[in-house]
């Protein structure tokens, strides 16, 4: 109740003033004010329960991961923003009350990381990117791989939630929402990353598949290719549905035919790919050109054409999608959506954060933009 007070006092008063401060050039004046808010704010809350990120971040006007960063005394952070909320959390207490605050909620500082195919390149870049936003601040990573397994899914969220993790980034080896949220913990923030249905409670960040499935698509009919084929992941797949949306709207867009019989599925690895071609050539029925729902499945089609003795492109195109870092080698020169993975996992756990910090912030659906990326394999 204290507290609210002091938000209250701010919100209504200290926000306006320190608006002004700002407008007229008055750095002087707005730190003098800041002082005092912290003063009255400290006053009030004394007696009531300890302080959190969250007070600091409202009465600094300063984000929460910001004010984490500057907390654990990590980079990114202006020097003048980290006097500002070092000062307010010495002030407040903010670090004898953390310690309690630890013991009293349980939290452990640390999140559960779920994905389903640590060798595929795609998810580590995507890891990296968490790892790399959780560690500035102040949390530790548990990397759970669950092999696009949904019993090993099922197992790593009872157990993360046993370790009592604080939050939870999950890559979903399924686009089934009954069966995900019967399975997903009450009480702990859920972030879905690369892929997550739209319907979901929690949020997410995930790049637009219908998108770079025309993209892709669209490249090879403008290059001239009209027998194109579509090799995808298992049927239960989010990125499948939408990739291949894409794909059938850039054939609707340009006026031309899909050839059933093009459209192959299996499993999100190389072996797929390079199996899938190898068949299709058998058979005497393989298109001129392939888009694969992602890299390590184009990967595989490259590999069982050139064994067949087969040019890329000039006997068989291919595009694949993620740009993982083998696609740019010179013996492979794979044209690819690419995806910001690095950024992906930093939004991850911001998301995630400001659940943490305040669960009843509104789930949030970010979808990031793909970007083709022309080299050798397709012209």
């Amino acid at each position: 109740m204290q507290k609210a007070l002091a938000i209250f006092i701010y919100s209504r008063v200290g926000g306006e003033i320190e608006n002004t401060c700002v407008r007229r050039g008055f750095t002087i004046f707005r730190r003098l004010w800041l002082a005092l808010l912290v003063n009255v704010y400290y006053n009030i809350q004394v007696n009531s329960m300890e302080t959190t990120i969250k007070h600091i971040a409202q009465i600094t006007k300063v984000s929460y991961a910001t004010v984490s960063r500057a907390l654990n005394n990590k980079k990114g952070v202006k020097a003048e923003t980290r006097k500002l909320v070092l000062s307010a959390a010495k002030k407040l207490n903010y670090r004898a009350n953390a310690v309690a605050r630890g013991l009293v909620k349980r939290e452990t500082y640390s999140v559960g990381l779920v994905i389903p195919d640590i060798t595929n390149p795609f998810f580590p870049e995507v890891a990296r990117g968490i790892e790399d936003q959780a560690n500035e601040a102040g949390y530790s990573i548990f990397l759970c791989n669950t092999n696009w397994e949904d019993s090993r899914e099922i197992r790593s969220i009872r157990v993360l939630t046993e370790k009592r993790v604080d939050g939870i980034i999950i890559a979903p080896t399924t686009n089934r929402l009954d069966f995900l949220e019967e399975v997903l913990p009450r009480g702990i923030p859920v972030v879905f990353v690369s892929s997550a249905a739209k319907n979901s409670e929690h949020s997410s960040v995930v790049i637009d598949n219908i998108l770079g499935g025309f993209l892709a698509t669209s490249h090879l009919i403008e290059a001239g290719y009209r027998d194109i084929g579509f090799i995808g992941a298992p049927k239960d797949s989010l990125t499948l549905d939408e990739r291949l949306e894409g794909y059938k709207m850039a054939f609707r867009k340009h006026g031309l035919i899909i050839n059933d019989d093009f459209i192959q599925l299996g499993d999100f690895t190389r072996e797929t790919g390079y199996n899938i071609i190898k068949r299709m050539v058998g058979k005497g029925d393989c298109p001129r050109a392939v888009f694969a729902e992602n890299d390590l499945l184009a990967l595989g089609v490259i590999q069982g054409a050139r064994e067949l003795g087969l040019l890329v492109p000039e006997d068989l195109a291919v595009v694949g999608f993620d740009d993982i870092p083998f696609a740019a080698f010179p013996e492979i020169q794979l044209t690819t959506i690419c995806q910001p993975k690095h950024d992906m996992g930093k939004i991850a756990f911001d998301l995630l954060l400001e659940r943490m910090v305040n669960n009843e912030i509104r789930k949030k659906r970010i979808i990031l933009e793909p970007e083709l990326v022309v080299r050798k394999s397709s012209c």
